[in-house]
């Protein structure tokens, strides 16, 4: 299989019939997102793309969590469709087919002029998410299980704290932490949220979106869980799309209360 190594592939112990079912496709380095493991985009000439996500540890539990949202998802919202999945005691790999056109934050770059229009697609994308109905989703992700991981995160000494957001540059996590808690309690509402709604996980194609990525968060939890991380990474662009952004949900006024608490509760991820 052109371009994985075989090195790759016997630590991850893939079974023979996906080997099989790969061959022929080049296999190319994906650098971008921070889930760890290794991605790879395959592509082949007539066939269709898709994309082989491999870890092991920590890393293989955060993708076996993916391959049952994305399983779940199947037919609720637009997103990668499950191929193959297999998993041993240490090791995960998932194969899941590719969404059209570029993530959000490539095509922002490439067509700023229609940004407003792919802000409403995105939060018509969102509103659909949280619209599902919570009785039907198996998954919790709300704030007491997002703030009990992220205090292992502290102890354990995992915290970037080199790649906070400007706002809270400079600062310790043990102080964003006080901070955070400072803000609590908060008036959290229940929906089915992404996790991880950011521009990289999100595909875009002629200002439409096509689907989201990397759903391993996706559960129940508060919508400003989701609102917040996309408002955030919008800040690069300026004050007036962030505006657009919250206009087009329908988060105006905001609650600012609970964006900058979910802020905060990313910094630790």
């Amino acid at each position: 299989m052109g371009g994985m190594s075989d090195v790759t592939l016997s630590r991850t112990n893939l079974p023979v019939d996906l080997e099989t079912r790969l061959a022929g496709y080049t296999a190319t380095p994906v650098t971008t997102g921070e889930s760890g493991g290794s991605v790879h985009r395959l592509s082949a000439p007539g066939r269709p793309s898709c994309y082989l996500k491999l870890g092991r540890g920590a890393v293989a539990d955060d993708i076996t969590h993916e391959m049952l949202r994305l399983t779940w998802l199947d037919g609720r919202l637009p997103a990668p469709r499950v191929l193959h999945f297999v998993r041993d005691d240490d090791h995960a790999a998932l194969l899941s087919t590719a969404l059209p056109g570029v993530a959000a934050a490539e095509w922002l770059a490439e067509r700023p002029d229609r940004a407003p229009e792919a802000l409403r697609s995105m939060a018509d994308f969102l509103r659909r998410l949280h619209a599902l109905p919570v009785e039907h989703c198996p998954f919790e992700a709300g704030h007491g299980l997002r703030l009990a991981a992220a205090r292992q995160r502290l102890d354990a000494g995992l915290v970037d704290e080199e790649d906070f957001d400007e706002a809270r540059a400079g600062m310790s996590a043990h102080a964003v932490w006080s901070d955070m808690q400072g803000m609590l309690p908060l008036p959290f509402e229940r929906v089915v949220t992404h996790g991880d709604f950011s521009l990289d996980n999100i595909f875009l194609d002629d200002g439409r979106v096509t689907g989201c990525l990397d759903v391993g968060r996706l559960g129940v939890a508060d919508p400003y869980q989701d609102v917040a991380i996309l408002w955030n990474n919008l800040s690069e662009y300026g004050g007036e799309l962030q505006e657009i952004w919250l206009s087009a949900y329908g988060a105006t006024p905001p609650d600012t209360a609970r964006l900058a608490f979910h802020c905060c509760l990313d910094e630790f991820f």
